[in-house]
């Protein structure tokens, strides 16, 4: 689907990830309903961006009902990109309930209501796309991420379901599945550095894989550099052998230093 004169609603618009991707779907002729927390950040985000006609959209999904409000003040978009997400880094045991609820509202429940709510109308027009940003944690696990894994594992599922219902009805869906990047999300945010071998990836890359997921209707786009993307096909394909692994040393460490660099406010 061709992006230039659709409108697009972008989740999580001013992390370093949904900055990059609001100045690629802008730059490749797309108005934007840009949404996050902070309005103030938004509205400096919009008045960034090429073109004209962009709007923000306040929206903490952490809450309850959030993602229904969102979708009824983006009614009518062409174009999601669910992008919003929380770290869920941390042993099961030290989270409240509370904050597995939210960890579990924000990565897995919003993203659904939202296509939910904004997808009969794509089918209606017999045309749309729905970007999920997920993460390589949705194809293997590591240790002290098992809510975040859990979010991921269980939005690629939803999305490659969901795109077996849409895609002959003319609505496609689409995962962009990001492994370690560098000036951006969880490990970046806690300062800590790649596993040994392990390389990274930069936030225009993610913004180029979003923009060619949707023009190209790929089904899913792992950002990553190769090794990193051969290890975690092979903890989807075999478990067993992945996990064994990442309890070793090297896998304990990794995980602790993100943990380690995420506050319990930012869960």
């Amino acid at each position: 689907m061709e992006i230039a004169g659709r409108t697009a609603l972008l989740t999580g618009a001013t992390g370093g990830l949904g900055r990059a991707i609001a100045k690629g779907l802008a730059d490749s002729g797309a108005t934007l309903v840009l949404s996050g927390r902070r309005e103030e950040d938004l509205v400096a985000l919009a008045e960034s961006l090429s073109g004209e006609g962009h709007r923000v959209a306040v929206a903490d999904l952490a809450e309850d009902g959030e993602a229904e409000r969102l979708a009824e003040a983006a009614s009518g978009v062409d174009i999601l990109v669910a992008n919003a997400g929380l770290p869920g880094s941390g042993w099961l045991a030290e989270f409240t309930a509370e904050e597995v609820k939210r960890a579990l509202r924000v990565n897995l429940e919003a993203p659904m209501l939202l296509a939910r709510a904004l997808f009969p109308a794509m089918l209606e027009r017999g045309a749309g796309h729905l970007v999920f940003v997920s993460s390589l944690s949705g194809k293997s696990a590591s240790p002290r991420t098992s809510v975040y894994n859990a979010t991921k594992f269980g939005l690629r599922g939803f999305a490659l379901g969901l795109r077996s219902d849409l895609a002959p009805r003319g609505v496609g869906v689409s995962l962009v599945s990001p492994g370690f990047v560098r000036e951006a999300g969880m490990f970046a945010d806690a300062g800590a550095k790649t596993p040994p071998l392990m390389g990274t990836t930069t936030p225009s890359a993610v913004a180029d894989a979003v923009r060619r997921a949707i023009v190209d209707d790929k089904v899913e786009i792992a950002v990553a550099p190769l090794l990193d993307r051969v290890a975690a096909h092979a903890g989807l394909v075999s478990p067993r052998v992945a996990v064994r692994a990442q309890s070793g040393g090297v896998g304990q460490r990794a995980a602790a230093a993100v943990t380690g660099g995420h506050p319990k406010d930012k869960r």
